[in-house]
């Protein structure tokens, strides 16, 4: 079934970005590709609705929020280029909210992180097709990823767990932050019990995604200082 571009176009216009032109575009097209490959890869389980609410506009929803803790690009100093800042996707999957964060956000490099080889293949189709050349596709276990980062962001990841997020902090740089995907608030909570000390500071930020009718929360967390 084809996207459905006027439910697209109504809930980027509900997030405050523009419901027609390239980005539109571009998602659409996106959208429209992981309908393709999912028969063979098996990438997203959700129906051409559901690629739009619960996949590209839940990615979509804290964009404002990823925005206020990214640092502005610093100007170009002794030769060498502007900082541009750097955000990583963990276990990005089929590119969510890593593509639809890049396509949004020019001004920012985006790595796009997964340890899987059919993933990563249709992630460096997507990285050439639409195209994107903010982005970075990097096959990566978490452990073995390499910052630093100013912003590490992860959706239907994993749970909080101590082991997991000692390796998710240390990609962030020393004022770097953390924004977790999640859904009901109250089991975000009993997550963060789970990596309690490993964080200097944790808030919980309700998200409204348009046309969902499902509680989101994002998990905003500043790592704990190290040595």
């Amino acid at each position: 079934m084809p996207i459905d571009r006027s439910l697209l176009s109504r809930g980027l216009a509900a997030l405050g970005l523009p419901s027609e032109g390239e980005l539109a575009d571009r998602l659409a097209r996106y959208l429209a590709e992981i309908e393709l490959w999912n028969p063979a890869y098996g990438l997203v389980k959700a129906s051409p609705e559901e690629l739009v609410t619960k996949h590209a506009l839940d990615s979509l929803a804290p964009l404002a929020l990823i925005r206020s803790l990214l640092p502005a690009p610093a100007a170009a100093s002794f030769g060498l280029p502007p900082r541009r800042p750097r955000l990583a996707d963990l276990g990005t999957g089929a590119g969510l909210p890593g593509i639809p964060l890049a396509l949004a956000l020019p001004e920012v490099d985006v790595d796009l992180v997964d340890r899987m080889g059919k993933r990563i293949r249709f992630l460096e189709n997507m990285a050439a097709l639409l195209p994107l050349p903010n982005a970075r596709v990097v096959q990566s276990e978490v452990e073995r990823a390499a910052g630093p980062y100013d912003l590490v962001t992860f959706r239907a990841f994993r749970p909080f767990e101590r082991r997991l997020f000692a390796s998710v902090f240390a990609l962030c740089d020393a004022e770097g932050a953390v924004v977790a995907y999640k859904g009901r608030k109250d089991k975000a909570r009993e997550e963060l019990a789970e990596i309690e000390g490993l964080y200097a500071s944790a808030e919980i930020l309700p998200i409204e995604v348009p046309m969902l009718a499902e509680e989101r929360c994002a998990v905003v967390l500043r790592p704990a200082r190290r040595g």
